[in-house]
């Protein structure tokens, strides 16, 4: 949803609602802003910005930061100077029949879960960028998964962190680098509240570890229909909100969740126990009881060695049976094919922070290491949390088809009776949540020819096709308006980037009209790890030069993205990137946006031509970036690797490379290279330019609808949340009306 164009206001005067008091009116405001079912309904989102456009944008689009510079007299005055009484008496409506809807897909297919629900653990959660509690695609996954649920209307809970300063902004110095800056999150501009127990006190958790307890508070979010909780254990006297006393947590252990990815192995696995364990005594407490337990990747992993314990204590189960109980009602999805990506620990930090629970489960270190090694036998080997929570779950899942294999294959030591094809990982592939990444004027143009409704069927192939009925040049009109407006948002940001660094006037002047809008523009932008290889498309320097000095068929790049703060060459990349600028024979054909974060992702994969993806085969679990291009007409060029390789059929976008994967890293990248500049030469740059006398690109076009058309429901968050629910959860939790196995291959 783009947050630079205002939706038409009513022509008519406070007609509807004008008799609502100032209070009243802020009050729905208020309501409104504290759950996030805002931040994916474009209306609202243009609501709150026509209060104040600058402010909205210099306040991150947080309505909660926007309403606090507002007096009820003055947002009642605004309201009437805009005529806004009528706009926010709807969304206030719409939110309310939201929230009390029965009429969704869970209610019709998910009824065995009923009151006991799905809890969903993860170590981050990218709902919005006004919430800064994510670093990237894993958090914008976890996001996305709990809005489809709301959507869906499928029981679920979901448990995270909350991270006083969140993941770092990003700033370039004057040579390029990377510069981390972390800023403390004002709890009052979130929207959060202290979470309540069913006896109405605040919630709060304590976990024993041998070095002494943890102590943690914990905030509630609403989600739409989701409830999300977030444990936090900063507690300063100004920003412990709860009616609890938590100066028992040692210096270190307040900050355990400052920083999102921060610290060594010891503030990692303490992280990981307050999401896990303390995570499952937060539903406890709150008197919820999971019908199944879902861990997204193995941070959360340590849940279930909680929930062992609970049936031992509750139900009397001894360790192998609460084990059996456990692993049947648990789903584990893995989203890293890199061994080395896994969390791995010594057995002195785990017998000094599960030595308590350890006991209360009666087995010993050497069996409790047992589950975290793929040889129980083998004294040498650490506990990974990968392979705790594989044998921890009857139902494990990668999150692509090539990942499913790649994760089969690497992990198929714990089942060394089994063949590869057999061992139990199989995959549901990744989607992204539509409505969160669909321009608000695409969402107009579907509007007007898809079937009335099709918003609730985003999951379903019949709707998609309505996409061929529409007229090519309207298509396209839509497609030129948004890139367009995304040239506003980075124009806007880079003569930003240019006036902080002291350069000059002519300089910032420059920024403020880069890149051209009739130009083929290309956009890059995801974390900077090296196998994603950002740099690939520059290789070759004199076959870059031939592409962007092409004065008849113009071509540019935007970057953005950030380096792990403790990834030099990551941090490299970049600066070869970002200095490209200094090359008079590149310079206002490359530019690289910092900071990146949710709203910047928005304006560039609804804006761009084409999005660029060259990871090193197979190492790209899965990559959700290109999807949220679907939806707004920009075509995909990527690697067959992750969801790609299953999406591409030859009329849908363009392929680099075909498929193989290389023993060597060198030959890799250089074969990659030379198949890109050969794709964006002989392909990318012919097609987008062959225009007819209307000057519209008919085959470009033609491309842009079959990957709407076969793409958009298939990559949906949406579709992948149904393919949960029917093949892992409703199997978990006891529900026989379904397969019984996450599909494999």
């Amino acid at each position: 949803m783009s947050q630079t164009e205002a939706s038409p206001k009513e022509s008519h005067p406070r007609s509807q609602g004008s008799e609502l008091s100032a209070e009243s009116l802020y009050e729905k405001c208020t309501e409104i802003a504290r759950n996030l079912w805002w931040s994916w309904h474009s209306e609202v989102v243009n609501l709150f910005r026509d209060l104040d456009p600058i402010r909205w944008r210099q306040l991150d689009h947080n309505p909660i930061a926007l309403l606090a510079e507002f007096t009820p007299e003055r947002l009642g005055a605004r309201a009437g100077e805009l005529v806004l009484y009528s706009r926010i008496n709807q969304a206030y409506r719409q939110l309310k029949e939201y929230l009390a809807s029965n009429q969704t897909w869970g209610a019709t297919n998910a009824g065995v879960l009923g009151a006991r629900p799905v809890a969903y653990f993860s170590a981050e959660f990218g709902i919005h960028e006004s919430v800064p509690i994510y670093s990237g695609g894993l958090g914008v996954l976890s996001g996305d998964h709990i809005k489809s649920a709301s959507g869906l209307g499928i029981p679920l809970v979901a448990i995270g962190l909350f991270y006083d300063q969140g993941y770092f902004r990003q700033w370039l110095n004057d040579e390029s680098y990377q510069v981390e800056e972390y800023q403390d999150t004002l709890v009052e501009n979130l929207p959060m509240e202290p979470a309540v127990s069913n006896d109405g006190k605040p919630v709060t958790v304590e976990i024993d570890t041998r070095d002494g307890k943890l102590l943690a508070k914990v905030w509630l979010m609403h989600v739409g229909r989701i409830n999300l909780y977030l444990l936090d254990l900063e507690s300063g006297s100004e920003r412990c909100l709860l009616d609890c006393d938590l100066e028992g947590n040692k210096p270190e252990d307040r900050e355990l969740t400052s920083r999102l990815y921060g610290g060594d192995t010891r503030t990692r696995i303490r992280q990981e126990l307050v999401l896990g364990i303390g995570g499952m005594r937060v539903l406890r407490a709150c008197g919820i009881t999971p019908g199944a337990y879902h861990m997204n990747e193995g941070h959360s992993a340590f849940a279930g060695l909680e929930a062992i314990r609970d049936f031992m204590h509750i139900d009397g189960l001894d360790f192998d049976e609460a084990l059996r109980e456990v692993a049947h009602r648990s789903v584990f999805t893995t989203h890293t094919p890199v061994p080395a990506g896994h969390d791995r620990f010594d057995s002195a930090l785990i017998e000094e922070h599960l030595g308590p629970l350890r006991e209360s489960l009666d087995i010993s270190l050497h069996q409790l290491m047992g589950l975290g090694r793929v040889d129980p036998q083998n004294e040498n080997e650490s506990f990974c949390m990968t392979v705790l929570a594989l044998k921890l779950s009857r139902r494990a899942n990668a999150v692509s088809s090539l990942h499913g294999q790649v994760s089969r294959r690497m992990w198929a030591h714990l089942w060394p009776w089994r063949v590869e094809e057999e061992i139990p990982i199989g995959h549901i592939t990744n989607g992204i949540h539509i409505p969160s990444f669909l321009a608000f004027q695409m969402r107009q143009l579907y509007d007007r020819h898809f079937p009335a409704g099709w918003a609730t069927r985003m999951g379903e192939s019949e709707v998609w096709q309505n996409i061929y009925q529409i007229d090519p040049g309207e298509l396209w009109e839509t497609h030129y308006a948004l890139k367009n407006l995304m040239l506003t948002f980075v124009r806007r940001r880079v003569s930003r980037q240019c006036r902080r660094r002291g350069e000059s006037d002519e300089a910032v002047e420059a920024a403020r009209n880069v890149l051209n809008p009739n130009a083929l523009t290309i956009g890059f932008a995801r974390r900077f790890a090296t196998y994603k290889r950002a740099n690939l498309f520059m290789w070759d320097i004199d076959r870059l030069y031939e592409l962007l000095e092409d004065t008849d068929r113009p071509v540019q790049f935007i970057f953005a993205g950030k380096a792990h703060p403790a990834d030099e060459p990551g941090k490299r990349f970049i600066q070869q990137i970002d200095n490209l600028r200094h090359d008079p024979r590149i310079s206002g054909k490359v530019v690289f946006v910092e900071d990146y974060d949710i709203n910047v992702a928005r304006h560039l994969v609804q804006g761009v031509d084409v999005w660029l993806n060259n990871p090193r085969r197979p190492l790209e679990a899965s990559g959700t970036s290109g999807q949220k291009v679907i939806l707004n007409g920009g075509l995909n060029c990527s690697v067959l690797d992750g969801w790609w390789a299953e999406a591409y059929n030859g009329m849908n976008g363009f392929a680099i490379g075909e498929g193989r994967t290389h023993a060597s890293d060198e030959v890799a990248d250089h074969r990659d290279s030379e198949d890109l500049y050969q794709v964006l030469k002989n392909q990318v740059i012919p097609t987008f330019y062959d225009c007819d006398s209307h000057g519209l690109p008919r085959q470009w076009i033609t491309m842009m609808m079959h990957s709407i058309g076969s793409l958009a429901w298939r990559f949906s968050a949406h579709r992948m949340v149904m393919d949960y629910c029917r093949s892992a959860y409703l199997p978990a939790a006891g529900g026989l009306s379904c397969d019984m196995t996450i599909r494999v291959g």
